[in-house]
């Protein structure tokens, strides 16, 4: 408009406006042309600029869908039986694609951006609470320091009573101590419930409790949530705060289902329901949980359950032990213990879900318990990981699962509610024959007092289904179900070094030598006789929780057979396994492995005869938890995976392990004429198991390996300094450029960075078959393995079929040159999942001879597919 206001003589055209003159003019020919095609399909513009039509750009979005990203021949064949498209050119279609590829990434990255947008809003709620509650606390200690110091005559004053009623409360303890014991009638058990109400609100928002955080846990929006754990107390107390994406109700709901989230919960009986005058019900329970090891006997507890509605319209649903009123009489072989004011407090947040603060409270009674394992029982740390925790993992995952309406079945077909149910029957499997309740069935067999127990279970309800005839399964004839357990003590191993272990060599402590008989009898029992050579074991990804803290799997044992006559054809052997606790920065979980054999068909209703390991810390060398740690909140902006940051990370990691307690059943279902004779192989065969446990342990810990973190730092060793030097320096030669940025010389910075570095970076031999010899961190974490395993695995295994062609075509320019790139693909790691990265580079390793000593290779930008 201004240039149309002015003389075209006094324009003086500079050369800009002489360039934009004429494309103006071109691009109005340019149109004149378009409109004069009379809309013709697909108008270019000398390849620059392409209008579609809604008729192409179906056409278009339909094979998009089909393959987002199409080969050179797929566009041209999609242009020949797609005449709408003729006229375009295939470069035109491929730019077409790629612009759709990053609309599509774009709108995920949106997508992604809003929920953690929602996640730290939430946090954020989150932590302001918790920061007025440490205020409210800061303010309450002064206040009580200044009466003291008012009210103190002199300053010799005796020591400070530590116990509970000491600790900073808000009160409502004193109130509860002048009220005289109630009735069972239901004016007394709402007199009850209100009290509860209060006393567990001012332990989930208030000051009861003082807390200190979680070793190794820091909120963040990658996090699980606020995790803190009591100090000074009596019994023991965890307390979480979480976002979760479900409704208040459906939550209620959840939490309710004990046994469906607690893994050691046996029973929850509602013993009677009273409706209240304010909408809320109370309940009354028994409950019974499982002892997690042979040398502790199981807890119950009589609980009052109150569930009701705050004026605020938050929900919740509070927990304690009954001690007057109607009681419940003691039940054998049972420890009661005492449940204090504990529940849920459920708030309905904005945009949709839930703000959960979860609080756990009990007195295990650890005095009936040797005292070796009284850690057990004393240690909040454990308590946070197998109830307060364990609920806010269930909650998300059902929350992930209710989100991914697109992703309902996986895991071979299986929804995952069916796969959270075949985990569940495996671990309650295992605890069932660990415990061997009367009540169930089992009876104890010869001496009870010997190394190994002996239990047979012959009840119906125990053989229902295995005498089914499957392809490969359970013995048609088998009318016992034997099991054989033991508990041993370890020393200075990690447990979740030695699970890893026991999961990837399991020639290392199978035994051999069992009678043919016995594996004829059990069929694809974890100890069937190998007839013929071990042909190996294949892991099969099943599925895995939101953390990967558990996951499932499909074991095939190759060329296992199951009698004699399985000697000319073996055949293949399928375990359905079970694995937690692999993580060695986790704070106060057990590891596990459980497995039982299952039919080729694996069918959801499959029998199953759990058998396994847990191994269960009993205590640490550093103690995380102090009286001066708080929740370090301001350190969450330095989050790392899984919530952690890196201090935290370091911190639980240099704390070694000190002792841990592994219990051991295997079950068999076998002939009962036959009990005795297989009674005693059993025992044999659980006694071999531990010798080979104690041997790989002893190999594992640390005082034996030269480290203080287990098997992944190699550290300090002069070996690895030098292989280290040797990698750096013939990277250098060959690339002309730096593989890592040293602040100092010296061999053990080099290597302290090359362990450290983010990458990928492994070494193989120079053989006809080359082996992995060393890994950094990257590395190990890449192939999942430890640096004891990684010599099991051959170069080609890690690698597809793409791969391994590139590889071969690769190899003798590597050898040749001494260097070579691959292009990004996908690797697969020891447990079978797939591994992408971004490109490859390798080299040969050059020792002080010139001469060729390995092949290292680097692996950037991995990540897990």
């Amino acid at each position: 408009m201004m240039l149309s206001l002015l003389p075209y003589a006094d324009l003086s055209p500079t050369p800009f406006v002489k360039e934009w003159t004429l494309g103006l003019v071109w691009k109005v020919c340019l149109m004149a042309m378009s409109y004069k095609d009379g809309g013709k399909m697909g108008c270019m513009d000398n390849g620059k600029y392409v209008r579609y039509t809604p008729e192409q750009v179906e056409a278009l979005e339909r094979l998009y869908h089909d393959c987002p990203k199409p080969s050179s021949i797929r566009r041209q064949q999609l242009i020949r039986e797609c005449p709408i498209l003729s006229n375009i050119e295939p470069k035109q279609i491929k730019v077409w694609f790629q612009n759709r590829r990053c609309r599509e990434k774009q709108r995920k990255e949106a997508s992604r951006l809003q929920a953690v947008n929602r996640k730290l809003t939430a946090m954020n709620k989150l932590l302001m609470e918790e920061n007025d509650r440490l205020q409210k606390q800061v303010s309450q200690l002064v206040h009580e320091n200044s009466y003291f110091r008012q009210h103190t005559p002199n300053p010799s004053l005796p020591a400070k009573d530590t116990s509970c009623e000491s600790v900073v409360t808000s009160g409502q303890h004193q109130v509860a101590s002048l009220n005289p014991p109630r009735d069972a009638s239901p004016a007394g058990l709402l007199s009850i419930a209100e009290e509860t109400l209060a006393e567990f609100l001012s332990k989930a928002t208030g000051t009861a409790v003082e807390w200190v955080q979680m070793p190794g846990m820091k909120p963040g929006p990658d996090s699980i949530g606020i995790i803190a754990i009591s100090h000074g107390c009596a019994g023991v107390a965890a307390r979480a705060c979480g976002l979760v994406g479900l409704e208040p109700t459906r939550v209620a709901e959840i939490v309710k289902d004990r046994p469906s989230w607690f893994r050691e919960c046996r029973a929850v009986d509602v013993m009677n329901v009273l409706p209240t005058a304010n909408g809320g019900t109370i309940e009354l329970l028994y409950m019974q949980l499982y002892a997690p090891t042979t040398l502790a006997p199981p807890r119950d507890f009589w609980l009052l359950r109150y569930t009701s509605v705050l004026e605020d319209g938050s929900l919740v649903v509070c927990e304690r032990s009954l001690k007057s009123g109607p009681s419940m009489p003691p039940v054998q072989h049972f420890v009661r213990a005492e449940m204090l004011p504990s529940g849920y407090l459920i708030r309905p947040c904005d945009g949709g879900g839930s703000i959960i603060h979860i609080v756990d409270h009990m007195d295990l009674e650890a005095c009936s318990v040797p005292e070796v394992l009284r850690p057990l029982y004393e240690s909040p740390k454990v308590l946070a990981q197998k109830t307060t925790m364990a609920a806010l993992r269930q909650l998300k995952q059902i929350a992930q699962e209710s989100s991914q309406t697109n992703s309902s079945v996986n895991g071979w077909g299986r929804r995952p509610a069916a796969l959270r149910a075949l985990s569940q029957r495996l671990s309650r499997g295992f605890n069932e024959a660990v415990n061997g309740f009367t009540d169930e069935g089992w009876s104890v067999i010869g001496d009870s007092m010997d190394d190994v127990t002996i239990t047979v279970n012959s009840s119906a309800d125990k053989l229902m289904g295995l005498n089914l005839t499957f392809s490969n399964g359970f013995a048609p004839v088998s009318n016992v179900v034997l099991c054989a357990k033991a508990s041993m003590l370890l020393q200075n191993v990690p447990p979740a070094i030695l699970l890893r272990f026991l999961r990837e060599h399991r020639s290392e402590w199978a035994d051999n030598n069992i009678d043919a008989y016995l594996a004829a009898a059990v069929k694809v029992g974890p100890c069937s006789a190998r007839v013929g050579g071990f042909g190996g074991q294949v892991i099969l990804p099943l599925a895995h929780t939101i953390e990967h803290e558990e996951f499932m799997e499909v074991i095939k044992l190759e060329g296992l057979g199951h009698s004699p006559e399985d000697a000319i054809v073996p055949r293949d052997i399928f375990l359905l396994q079970l694995c937690s606790g692999m993580d060695e920065n986790a704070v106060g979980t057990c590891a596990e492995l459980i497995f039982a054999p299952i039919d080729a068909s694996f069918a959801d209703d499959a029998p199953l005869l759990p058998s396994g390991f847990r191994i269960i810390p009993l205590d640490s060398t550093k103690e995380a938890s102090s009286p001066n740690r708080t929740l370090d909140l301001a350190s969450a902006l330095e989050i790392g995976p899984a919530g952690t940051t890196k201090a935290s990370t370091d911190q639980s990691g240099n704390s070694t392990c000190a002792r841990s307690v592994m219990t051991i059943a295997f079950e068999f279902g076998i002939e009962s004429h036959m009990q005795e004779h297989v009674a005693s192989m059993a025992r044999n065969y659980v006694r071999g198991i531990i010798a080979s446990v104690q041997r790989v342990a002893l190999a594992l810990s640390p005082s034996h390996i030269g480290s203080q973190v287990g098997l992944r730092t190699p550290l300090g060793t002069p070996e690895a300094q030098t292989l280290a030097r040797w990698i750096c320096q013939s990277y250098r030669c060959y690339m002309g450029v730096e593989l890592l940025k040293l602040n100092s010389e010296g061999n053990e910075s080099i290597l302290k960075n090359l362990w450290h570095h983010t990458d990928a970076i492994i070494c193989c031999s120079m053989k006809a078959m080359p082996v992995f010899t060393f890994a950094n961190q990257a590395g190990l974490d890449m192939l999942e393995t430890t640096l004891v395993s990684l010599q099991d695995i051959t170069l080609e295994k890690i690698f597809d079929d793409s791969g391994r062609k590139t590889l071969c075509s690769e190899f003798p320019q590597i050898m040749q040159q001494g260097f070579g790139s691959l292009q990004g693909g996908i690797c697969i790691s020891s447990m079978g999942r797939p591994v992408s990265y971004e490109r490859a580079v390798a080299w040969k390793v050059l020792n002080e001879e010139e001469n060729a000593h390995c092949i290292c290779f680097v692996f950037i930008n991995w990540s897990f597919v």
